[in-house]
């Protein structure tokens, strides 16, 4: 009869062993895993969880931005999944179907005729078609502001089964619902314009090409706080009300349903502190009134004061926070991502 050799050397804890046709055989543990930029990656072990990511903390300077963007890029795919799974969730089983997507800047556009209307009344004039072609596209952009923001706070609350279970970078969730409000505004805006085109006689005109570059910051802006909204919302369950609240009345602080002159030239300056406020403003004098953005709009009012409603400065204040306040927001929640598991 044979009798079972062992082996007696101390066993190594890096090494597993197996019983492979009766004999005992030794495997070694995978290789240590390394982050992007080679450095050696942290796990933390949590019952039937385990987290893998890169020692963020030992990575400065470009090596952060490095180890950001080389994720987005990774996980594109999946970004292109997140898209195409909101869409349908949005739509599936609908009865207006994407029609859905006009509504919302129908319903703007219909609630600041009815002020344009009254104001008009108000003061003994008539309605302004052109102004009311401006209310449009800046409603337009609320809308895109307002829906995106809407959706992002709850992004990652919303998916806590995959914010808890695997790695992935988790700005996907902000970024995705960013994008489908974006293919929604680009829906409800081809709309727009050939209204605009039939019954307001908007034409294309070389000024327009101003419209990407203030689109992007746009965009930006809209990004930057919906990544800031859906990191609060994982610490503070209060943030859901905070943006109904800014969504519900940040449109009255923000020049959608009337232009900042109105205001006199302090009202007009206060209201275009706010960095959303030149966007839009920027969306009108560029596709509605055919204006050179380089170049300053001056008012008269209504005491014969002139003063100045629109410089470039305003522009580059919007780009400067915009901007910025994107990369910020980004960086703050990569860095703090890594939490969120704990917190939802």
């Amino acid at each position: 009869m044979n009798m079972p050799v062992y082996d007696e050397r101390p066993f190594d804890k890096s090494e597993t062993a197996v019983i492979h046709d009766g004999q005992k055989q030794l495997v070694h543990d995978p290789p240590e895993i390394r982050g992007p930029d080679g450095s050696p990656a942290q796990s933390v072990d949590r019952g039937d969880q385990v987290w893998t990511w890169s020692a963020d903390e030992h990575l400065t300077g470009f090596a952060v931005w490095r180890e950001m963007i080389w994720e987005i890029y990774s996980y594109r795919e999946l970004l292109g999944q997140l898209v195409l799974r909101d869409i349908r969730i949005r739509y599936k089983q609908a009865i207006m179907g994407f029609a859905w997507a006009l509504l919302m800047p129908l319903l703007i556009v219909a609630a600041g005729c009815l002020v344009k209307i009254a104001l008009a009344h108000a003061s003994g004039g008539n309605v302004d078609l052109p102004r009311v072609a401006g209310m449009s596209i800046k409603a337009l952009g609320w809308a895109f502001f307002a829906g995106s923001i809407g959706f992002a706070a709850n992004s990652l609350v919303s998916n806590m089964a995959l914010v808890t279970k695997v790695y992935f970078p988790r700005e996907l969730f902000p970024f995705s619902a960013v994008i489908t409000q974006w293919i929604d505004t680009c829906v409800g805006g081809g709309f727009l314009l050939v209204l605009l085109a039939f019954f307001a006689n908007i034409s294309i005109s070389v000024e327009w090409l101003w419209a990407v570059p203030v689109v992007l910051l746009l965009v930006a802006m809209t990004t930057t706080v919906a990544l800031l909204f859906s990191c609060a919302n994982v610490f503070f369950r209060d943030v859901k009300y905070i943006v109904q609240i800014v969504l519900t009345f940040g449109i009255f602080f923000t020049p959608v349903f009337y232009e900042p002159e109105l205001f006199g030239p302090h009202g007009s300056f206060i209201m275009m502190l706010n960095p959303l406020s030149p966007i839009l403003e920027a969306l009108r004098l560029a596709i509605i009134e055919k204006h050179n953005l380089l170049l300053p709009v001056i008012t008269e009012g209504h005491d014969g004061l002139r003063f100045t409603t629109w410089h470039i400065g305003f522009l580059i204040y919007s780009a400067v926070i915009s901007l910025g306040g994107f990369l910020w927001a980004w960086r703050y929640f990569h860095k703090m991502e890594f939490v969120f598991a704990e917190y939802v």
